[in-house]
Protein backbone atom coordinates (compact mmCIF):
# COMPACT_ATOMS: atom_id res chain seq x y z
CA UNK A 1 0.00 0.00 0.00
CA UNK A 2 2.98 2.43 0.69
CA UNK A 3 4.73 2.35 -2.57
CA UNK A 4 0.64 2.90 -4.12
CA UNK A 5 0.54 5.85 -2.26
CA UNK A 6 3.94 7.05 -3.15
CA UNK A 7 3.09 6.20 -6.70
CA UNK A 8 0.45 9.19 -6.19
CA UNK A 9 1.95 11.50 -4.47
CA UNK A 10 5.51 11.49 -6.21
CA UNK A 11 5.74 12.45 -9.98
CA UNK A 12 9.32 10.61 -10.10
CA UNK A 13 7.94 7.33 -9.55
CA UNK A 14 5.12 8.13 -11.92
CA UNK A 15 7.22 9.13 -15.03
CA UNK A 16 9.39 5.83 -13.54
CA UNK A 17 6.85 3.48 -14.13
CA UNK A 18 4.92 4.75 -17.51
CA UNK A 19 8.76 4.90 -18.86
CA UNK A 20 9.55 1.61 -17.81
CA UNK A 21 6.42 -0.24 -19.11
CA UNK A 22 6.54 1.73 -22.43
CA UNK A 23 10.35 0.06 -22.59
CA UNK A 24 8.91 -3.72 -21.94
CA UNK A 25 6.06 -2.81 -24.73
CA UNK A 26 8.53 -1.89 -27.00
CA UNK A 27 11.26 -4.31 -26.33
CA UNK A 28 8.73 -7.25 -26.54
CA UNK A 29 7.56 -5.80 -30.16
CA UNK A 30 11.02 -5.27 -31.75
CA UNK A 31 12.64 -8.25 -29.54
CA UNK A 32 10.36 -10.46 -31.37
CA UNK A 33 11.20 -9.84 -34.51
CA UNK A 34 15.38 -9.87 -33.10
CA UNK A 35 15.02 -13.78 -31.78
CA UNK A 36 12.70 -14.77 -34.67
CA UNK A 37 15.79 -13.79 -36.78
CA UNK A 38 18.61 -14.94 -35.02
CA UNK A 39 19.52 -12.24 -34.07
CA UNK A 40 20.44 -11.50 -30.39
CA UNK A 41 23.78 -10.78 -31.12
CA UNK A 42 22.94 -7.54 -32.70
CA UNK A 43 20.74 -6.51 -29.96
CA UNK A 44 24.00 -6.93 -27.98
CA UNK A 45 26.62 -5.27 -30.15
CA UNK A 46 24.25 -2.15 -30.75
CA UNK A 47 23.17 -1.09 -26.83
CA UNK A 48 26.96 -1.02 -25.97
CA UNK A 49 27.78 0.48 -29.38
CA UNK A 50 25.96 3.63 -28.84
CA UNK A 51 27.76 4.36 -25.27
CA UNK A 52 30.15 7.06 -27.73
CA UNK A 53 27.02 8.88 -29.19
CA UNK A 54 26.27 9.34 -25.40
CA UNK A 55 29.68 10.45 -24.54
CA UNK A 56 29.49 12.72 -26.99
CA UNK A 57 26.11 14.38 -26.38
CA UNK A 58 27.26 14.83 -23.03
CA UNK A 59 30.53 16.73 -24.14
CA UNK A 60 28.10 19.00 -26.54
CA UNK A 61 25.94 19.45 -23.87
CA UNK A 62 22.86 18.13 -25.87
CA UNK A 63 20.23 15.15 -24.80
CA UNK A 64 21.87 11.70 -24.74
CA UNK A 65 19.23 10.24 -27.48
CA UNK A 66 20.43 11.78 -30.62
CA UNK A 67 23.97 11.19 -30.61
CA UNK A 68 23.06 7.37 -29.75
CA UNK A 69 21.00 7.32 -32.42
CA UNK A 70 23.37 8.93 -34.88
CA UNK A 71 26.46 5.97 -33.32
CA UNK A 72 24.04 3.08 -33.32
CA UNK A 73 22.64 3.38 -36.90
CA UNK A 74 26.06 4.10 -38.19
CA UNK A 75 27.09 0.63 -36.58
CA UNK A 76 24.42 -1.25 -37.83
CA UNK A 77 25.55 -0.10 -41.19
CA UNK A 78 29.48 -0.40 -40.33
CA UNK A 79 28.06 -4.14 -39.26
CA UNK A 80 26.63 -4.98 -42.43
CA UNK A 81 29.52 -3.43 -44.25
CA UNK A 82 31.99 -5.07 -42.92
CA UNK A 83 30.03 -8.81 -43.62
CA UNK A 84 28.81 -7.79 -46.99
CA UNK A 85 31.95 -7.02 -48.64
CA UNK A 86 34.77 -8.84 -46.71
CA UNK A 87 35.30 -12.63 -45.85
CA UNK A 88 34.32 -11.85 -42.15
CA UNK A 89 31.08 -13.47 -41.20
CA UNK A 90 28.53 -11.13 -39.24
CA UNK A 91 29.75 -12.80 -35.81
CA UNK A 92 33.04 -12.04 -35.77
CA UNK A 93 32.08 -8.23 -37.38
CA UNK A 94 29.80 -7.33 -34.72
CA UNK A 95 32.71 -8.20 -32.18
CA UNK A 96 34.89 -5.98 -33.99
CA UNK A 97 32.61 -3.19 -33.84
CA UNK A 98 30.76 -3.16 -30.82
CA UNK A 99 34.12 -3.80 -28.54
CA UNK A 100 35.58 -0.84 -30.30
CA UNK A 101 32.94 1.67 -29.71
CA UNK A 102 32.54 0.55 -26.69
CA UNK A 103 36.02 1.11 -25.67
CA UNK A 104 35.84 4.41 -27.31
CA UNK A 105 32.80 5.52 -25.37
CA UNK A 106 34.30 4.87 -22.13
CA UNK A 107 37.49 6.44 -22.85
CA UNK A 108 35.02 9.87 -24.05
CA UNK A 109 33.12 9.39 -20.90
CA UNK A 110 36.21 9.11 -19.06
CA UNK A 111 37.73 12.33 -20.19
CA UNK A 112 34.32 13.80 -19.68
CA UNK A 113 34.46 13.24 -16.03
CA UNK A 114 31.27 12.03 -15.41
CA UNK A 115 31.88 8.89 -13.37
CA UNK A 116 28.13 8.95 -12.08
CA UNK A 117 26.88 9.57 -15.65
CA UNK A 118 28.62 6.52 -17.07
CA UNK A 119 27.84 4.02 -14.19
CA UNK A 120 23.86 5.71 -14.79
CA UNK A 121 24.58 5.11 -18.19
CA UNK A 122 25.70 1.36 -17.78
CA UNK A 123 23.37 0.40 -15.45
CA UNK A 124 20.70 2.73 -15.93
CA UNK A 125 18.61 4.41 -13.31
CA UNK A 126 14.77 4.73 -14.05
CA UNK A 127 14.25 6.25 -10.70
CA UNK A 128 15.55 9.65 -12.04
CA UNK A 129 14.18 9.52 -15.32
CA UNK A 130 13.49 13.08 -16.76
CA UNK A 131 10.40 14.49 -18.43
CA UNK A 132 12.10 14.81 -21.82
CA UNK A 133 13.49 11.18 -21.18
CA UNK A 134 9.65 10.16 -21.06
CA UNK A 135 7.70 11.65 -23.50
CA UNK A 136 11.40 10.48 -26.11
CA UNK A 137 10.27 6.80 -25.03
CA UNK A 138 6.59 7.54 -26.01
CA UNK A 139 7.22 9.06 -29.10
CA UNK A 140 9.91 5.71 -30.02
CA UNK A 141 7.05 3.88 -28.81
CA UNK A 142 4.90 5.29 -31.09
CA UNK A 143 6.97 4.83 -34.13
CA UNK A 144 7.94 1.54 -33.13
CA UNK A 145 4.76 0.46 -32.73
CA UNK A 146 3.10 2.29 -35.71
CA UNK A 147 5.61 0.51 -38.22
CA UNK A 148 5.36 -3.14 -36.85
CA UNK A 149 1.40 -2.68 -37.83
CA UNK A 150 1.70 -0.80 -41.52
CA UNK A 151 4.20 -3.80 -42.34
CA UNK A 152 3.43 -6.04 -40.35
CA UNK A 153 2.84 -9.12 -43.48
CA UNK A 154 6.53 -7.57 -45.11
CA UNK A 155 8.20 -8.13 -41.73
CA UNK A 156 6.79 -11.50 -40.83
CA UNK A 157 7.59 -13.02 -44.32
CA UNK A 158 11.19 -11.88 -44.40
CA UNK A 159 11.36 -13.08 -40.82
CA UNK A 160 10.80 -17.10 -41.61
CA UNK A 161 11.92 -16.88 -44.99
CA UNK A 162 13.72 -14.03 -46.86
CA UNK A 163 14.31 -16.51 -50.15
CA UNK A 164 10.54 -16.49 -50.29
CA UNK A 165 10.26 -12.59 -49.48
CA UNK A 166 12.67 -12.02 -51.79
CA UNK A 167 10.70 -14.05 -54.65
CA UNK A 168 7.79 -11.87 -53.59
CA UNK A 169 9.38 -8.92 -54.87
CA UNK A 170 10.26 -7.58 -51.18
CA UNK A 171 13.76 -5.67 -50.49
CA UNK A 172 15.37 -7.76 -48.00
CA UNK A 173 18.39 -5.61 -47.17
CA UNK A 174 15.69 -2.25 -46.76
CA UNK A 175 13.41 -4.49 -44.28
CA UNK A 176 16.62 -5.35 -42.78
CA UNK A 177 18.18 -1.82 -42.29
CA UNK A 178 14.81 -0.56 -41.25
CA UNK A 179 14.42 -3.18 -38.23
CA UNK A 180 18.43 -1.70 -37.47
CA UNK A 181 17.04 1.32 -37.30
CA UNK A 182 13.92 0.47 -34.94
CA UNK A 183 16.04 -1.74 -32.78
CA UNK A 184 18.38 1.28 -31.98
CA UNK A 185 15.66 3.84 -31.50
CA UNK A 186 14.39 1.15 -28.86
CA UNK A 187 17.77 0.08 -27.40
CA UNK A 188 18.29 3.90 -26.88
CA UNK A 189 15.32 4.58 -25.39
CA UNK A 190 15.40 2.07 -22.39
CA UNK A 191 19.54 3.20 -21.81
CA UNK A 192 17.80 5.41 -19.00
CA UNK A 193 15.72 2.35 -17.47
CA UNK A 194 18.15 -0.67 -18.05
CA UNK A 195 21.60 0.63 -18.89
CA UNK A 196 23.44 -0.17 -22.04
CA UNK A 197 24.51 -3.47 -20.54
CA UNK A 198 21.11 -5.05 -19.66
CA UNK A 199 19.01 -3.67 -22.08
CA UNK A 200 19.51 -6.51 -23.87
CA UNK A 201 17.61 -8.47 -21.15
CA UNK A 202 14.28 -6.62 -22.21
CA UNK A 203 14.87 -7.24 -25.66
CA UNK A 204 15.38 -11.29 -25.91
CA UNK A 205 14.33 -12.75 -22.58
CA UNK A 206 10.65 -11.57 -23.00
CA UNK A 207 10.79 -12.37 -26.51
CA UNK A 208 12.13 -15.87 -25.75
CA UNK A 209 9.40 -16.32 -22.78
CA UNK A 210 6.83 -15.73 -25.52
CA UNK A 211 8.40 -18.21 -28.25
CA UNK A 212 8.09 -20.80 -25.52
CA UNK A 213 4.21 -20.45 -25.44
CA UNK A 214 2.98 -19.84 -29.25
CA UNK A 215 3.49 -20.49 -32.70
CA UNK A 216 2.56 -17.67 -34.02
CA UNK A 217 4.01 -14.34 -34.57
CA UNK A 218 1.41 -12.00 -33.59
CA UNK A 219 0.55 -13.37 -30.66
CA UNK A 220 4.08 -13.63 -29.24
CA UNK A 221 4.71 -10.05 -29.90
CA UNK A 222 1.40 -9.24 -27.54
CA UNK A 223 3.12 -12.00 -25.11
CA UNK A 224 6.16 -10.73 -24.97
CA UNK A 225 5.10 -6.87 -24.90
CA UNK A 226 3.24 -7.81 -22.04
CA UNK A 227 5.93 -9.83 -20.39
CA UNK A 228 7.96 -6.88 -20.69
CA UNK A 229 5.33 -4.79 -19.19
CA UNK A 230 4.92 -7.17 -16.05
CA UNK A 231 8.89 -7.63 -15.61
CA UNK A 232 9.09 -3.62 -15.45
CA UNK A 233 5.77 -2.99 -13.13
CA UNK A 234 8.06 -5.81 -10.95
CA UNK A 235 11.40 -3.96 -10.98
CA UNK A 236 9.91 -1.06 -9.99
CA UNK A 237 8.11 -1.96 -7.50
CA UNK A 238 10.79 -3.92 -6.11
CA UNK A 239 13.74 -1.43 -6.62
CA UNK A 240 11.65 1.10 -5.25
CA UNK A 241 11.02 -1.07 -2.03
CA UNK A 242 13.84 -2.84 -0.80
CA UNK A 243 15.93 0.10 -2.20
CA UNK A 244 17.88 -1.44 -5.18
CA UNK A 245 18.89 -0.92 -8.40
CA UNK A 246 16.03 -0.58 -10.84
CA UNK A 247 18.25 -1.85 -14.20
CA UNK A 248 18.90 -5.56 -12.40
CA UNK A 249 15.84 -6.17 -10.74
CA UNK A 250 13.81 -5.43 -13.71
CA UNK A 251 16.50 -7.55 -15.09
CA UNK A 252 15.64 -10.12 -12.99
CA UNK A 253 12.14 -9.62 -13.64
CA UNK A 254 12.19 -11.03 -16.76
CA UNK A 255 14.63 -13.85 -16.15
CA UNK A 256 11.88 -15.23 -13.17
CA UNK A 257 8.93 -14.68 -16.13
CA UNK A 258 11.43 -17.28 -18.91
CA UNK A 259 12.30 -19.44 -15.81
CA UNK A 260 8.21 -19.85 -15.06
CA UNK A 261 7.56 -20.44 -18.70
CA UNK A 262 10.42 -22.79 -19.14
CA UNK A 263 8.87 -25.30 -16.45
CA UNK A 264 4.96 -24.73 -17.19
CA UNK A 265 4.61 -24.18 -20.99
CA UNK A 266 1.93 -26.46 -22.48
CA UNK A 267 3.90 -27.49 -25.12
CA UNK A 268 7.42 -26.68 -24.95
CA UNK A 269 8.06 -26.62 -20.80
CA UNK A 270 10.18 -29.13 -19.43
CA UNK A 271 7.95 -30.14 -16.22
CA UNK A 272 5.49 -31.95 -18.45
CA UNK A 273 7.80 -34.37 -20.04
CA UNK A 274 9.05 -35.40 -16.93
CA UNK A 275 5.54 -36.11 -15.46
CA UNK A 276 4.38 -37.82 -18.84
CA UNK A 277 7.18 -40.11 -18.53
CA UNK A 278 6.67 -40.92 -14.41
CA UNK A 279 2.99 -41.74 -15.42
CA UNK A 280 4.24 -44.05 -18.22
CA UNK A 281 6.86 -46.15 -15.53
CA UNK A 282 3.92 -45.87 -13.19
CA UNK A 283 1.59 -47.50 -15.70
Amino acid sequence: MDFINDLMTYGFLQKALVTSVMVGIICGVIGSFIVLRGMSLMGDAISHAVLPGVAISYLLGINYFYGAVVVGILTAFGIGAISQNSRIKTDAAIGIVFSSAFAIGIILITKAQSATDLTQILFGNVLHVRTSDMWITMGVGAVVLLAVILFYKELLISSFDETMASVYGLNTRFIHYSIMVLLTLVTVASLQTVGVILVVSMLITPASTAYLLTDRLSIMIVLASIFGAIAAVAGIYFSYVHDLPSGPVIALATTAIFLIALLFSPKRGLLWPMLSKKKEVTV
